[in-house]
């Protein structure tokens, strides 16, 4: 056994406590049993093996207290879950990114009452047949989301012990409504200062006929949204991207976006490739815009690597596959310029084209 506190008796209490409930044995050692109210200098004793566990679970309150702590001024990343694989992928990865920019976690799930997802018919009385079942219904969904989410913290809190998940304090929310509806409202109320989200593979995402909850918000949230696809294959850099390609819009608010981005990422030399997006508008000599705005990089931000490549409007698809393994691409950045519901209808941007056909991860900044 080994010392790993020395308190008094009501601290030395609440810290055995603390540790016990997170699978520490813990002792107390020196109590004054005829008069513990001025005991002083009781010993918290553990097994020699349990002092990785136990200082883990010491030097982060916050994340194993029982109280949660008061609401502040600290940074939010917004994980909207489902509980997936993919999902689970993208919610480690931000706690990375929560870690490096001082952030907490808040995860967000949202379900649809299971009836009235189905079809309904209004009776004689203009009611919905279903009316009778929804309340069963969506406490039924809402235990099953209660106990998907018990799970979900148990494997982080899991995570933080054994030093596989950085220690970042974290909350939940368990909402009923449509998923990219919860999402936005919450980004709209709480403005979080990311918003990551896993997302199927390529080919999975292909066969959905209706479009994915990542597309949507992504055409209608006004905040960075970072997605993370859940495929093996995917490289595991945690959130050290290092090989990134940006795509220009060659105007001002292009510096407007890199600036972001950088303020996003971790604060690491990366080498950055800009890629002229391919349009029919631009008239202007592609090489020389990108030269220039390169030059503007790099004598604004000397600590990463800028090269320059372009993509033909008439080869986008072969185009881009060439980019991503010349540049051994391991994040895809895309300024998102703000369009209404007709446009995004009739012409998806880039950054919803390329989510459905690229399993790199893609963070997407709105300007």
């Amino acid at each position: 056994m080994i010392t790993v506190a020395i308190h008094t008796l009501r601290h030395a209490c609440a810290l055995k406590n603390l540790l016990e409930r997170e699978g520490v044995k813990a002792t107390l050692q020196n109590v004054n049993l005829s008069n513990p109210e001025v005991t002083a200098g009781v010993r918290v004793r553990i097994n020699e093996e349990d002092l990785p566990v136990a200082l883990r679970i010491i030097e982060n309150p916050e994340v194993f207290g029982i109280e949660k702590a008061e609401e502040n001024d600290t940074p939010v990343i917004l994980v909207p879950t489902d509980f997936s694989p993919h999902s689970s992928k993208a919610c480690e990865l931000a706690f990375s990114l929560a870690k490096t920019h001082e952030a907490s976690i808040h995860l967000l799930h949202s379900f649809l009452d299971p009836v009235y997802s189905k079809r309904s018919q209004l009776n004689d009385n203009l009611n919905f047949d279903n009316d009778q079942a929804h309340d069963v219904a969506t406490d039924n969904a809402m235990c099953a989301a209660k106990a998907s989410m018990s799970e979900l913290e148990n494997k982080i809190v899991s995570g933080i012990k054994n030093g596989e998940i950085p220690p970042v304090k974290f909350t939940h929310q368990i909402s009923e409504g449509v998923p990219e509806d919860v999402i936005n409202q919450y980004a709209r109320e709480h403005r979080p200062m990311l918003i990551v989200m896993g997302t199927r593979m390529a080919d999975d995402k292909a066969r959905e006929l209706v479009g994915s909850v990542a597309a949507e918000v992504l055409d209608t949230c006004r905040l960075p949204v970072l997605t993370i696809p859940g495929g093996e294959g995917v490289k595991n850099t945690g959130c050290n991207f290092k090989h990134i390609v940006f795509f220009s819009n060659f105007d001002q608010q292009d510096i407007l976006a890199i600036d972001n981005m950088l303020k996003l990422l971790p604060a690491k030399p990366m080498e950055i490739c800009l890629v002229k997006l391919p349009s029919k508008k631009f008239t202007g000599d592609v090489a020389a815009s990108l030269s220039r705005l390169k030059d503007y990089c790099l004598s604004h931000y000397p600590v990463h690597k800028f090269s320059i490549d372009e993509m033909n409007i008439s080869s986008v698809d072969e185009d881009f596959r060439r980019l991503i393994n010349q540049y051994s691409v391991e994040i895809i950045v895309v300024p998102n310029k703000k369009k209404n519901a007709f446009a995004r209808f009739f012409n998806p941007g880039l950054a919803h084209r390329l989510l459905f056909q690229s399993d790199i991860p893609m963070l997407v900044v709105p300007i």
